[in-house]
């Protein structure tokens, strides 16, 4: 079993302490497209004379969050003496995902951090390289949680219903509380924007009563963007066809909640949108008046948090068990029910604080 000495000062980037110290963030592993192209991408070199070998895998790599998310991978590589690899397919599917798993698996790696695309497809995989020895974390999106073995711990934003409550209550605000909300989401496999979405329908029919989802139900209210540009752009202006009298989009992802500010700009639509985005994507349409807030966690950290867990799981220094804790930098985390180590709320993002978190992430 490898020792490893943890560099003294090792941080987590919380959004607060990124502020106060300024802190830009490393540079980012090289991009890789195909399973075949995927040679040592970022590496890097301490005085550890032995480092494990760390797959990093999005659910697809053309997308900023996940620029951000191993951003944090990298800068705890880097303290830990490991060398990762940001490794993933262009399409955030799980049979994309699929074969750069096998890759992880012939290649021998010894860890692997992935955001899932899709919570059941890539389980066999994931299995096959729990067996074959590999350590895996799941980090952003998880696996079903009938085969949550399969991995060590999952290291997730915050709670779904902290999540889905607060996107409804930004759209609350928006609209006055008053009208129909439509939804536009990721990917229909996407398990972290499912149970966001799930937590939304009853809450908003409890305590927002002039409030309704259009088409009268969640499920009609719901449409998938999976996480592609142009066709979240698509779906958006499929639910102003459909839904003309529309009065809020929440779009639960970065991408999506991009396309609808940049195509409610473009067409100068009077639905207000909010959702989960990127501060440095969504402040010019935050600073022109398009969208007035948008809310997300710091992606940088969850990337960071999840290679501690992986190298700290390696090291029999953490299990993963309920109850179980770890630290990452300056700050613990304790697994539980389910396997799950949150960060915490979601931070809200407006006029006011937008030009400072531009500049992070």
């Amino acid at each position: 079993m490898k020792n490893r000495l943890l560099k003294s000062g090792a941080r987590v980037f919380a959004l607060s302490a990124a502020v106060a110290l300024g802190i830009a963030g490393c540079a980012s592993a090289t991009e890789t497209t195909t399973p075949e192209e995927t040679s040592g991408s970022s590496e890097t070199t301490t005085e550890t004379a032995e480092s494990y070998r760390i797959a990093i895998m999005p659910k697809a790599i053309n997308i900023g969050y996940f620029s951000a998310w191993d951003e944090g991978a990298q800068k705890a590589c880097e303290e830990l003496g490991a060398t990762c690899d940001y490794i993933g397919p262009n399409e955030a599917t799980g049979p994309a995902q699929v074969q750069f798993i096998n890759q992880v698996i012939q290649e021998g790696y010894d860890a692997l951090v992935i955001s899932a695309a899709d919570q059941n497809a890539i389980v066999p995989a994931l299995q096959e390289a729990a067996a074959a020895g590999i350590t895996i974390v799941t980090s952003d999106a998880d696996v079903a949680a009938e085969s949550a073995d399969a991995r060590l711990v999952t290291i997730l934003p915050s709670a779904a219903d902290r999540i889905g409550t607060a996107e409804v209550d930004w759209v609350a605000e928006e609209v006055g509380e008053e009208g129909c909300v439509a939804i536009l989401s990721a990917a229909a496999t996407a398990a972290n924007q499912n149970v966001w979405i799930a937590a939304m329908g009853p809450y908003l029919e409890s305590t927002y009563p002039n409030m309704s989802w259009c088409g009268g139900d969640l499920e009609s209210a719901t449409f998938y963007g999976d996480d592609d540009a142009t066709k979240s752009v698509e779906q958006f202006n499929a639910i102003l066809s459909q839904y003309p009298d529309v009065a809020g989009i929440i779009a639960p992802t970065t991408v999506g909640v991009l396309a609808a500010a940049q195509e409610k700009k473009a067409k100068g639509a009077s639905v207000a949108v909010t959702g989960l985005g990127l501060p440095s994507e969504m402040a010019p349409y935050i600073e022109d008046g398009t969208v007035t807030k948008v809310g997300l966690w710091n992606p940088i950290d969850l990337g960071y948090v999840a290679v501690y867990a992986a190298v700290l799981g390696m090291d029999g220094e953490f299990d993963g068990s309920v109850g179980s804790s770890f630290s990452a930098g300056e700050t613990s985390y304790e697994v539980v029910e389910g396997g799950i180590a949150y960060l915490g709320d979601p931070f809200t993002f407006t006029i006011d604080n937008i030009a400072t978190f531009k500049e992070i992430y």
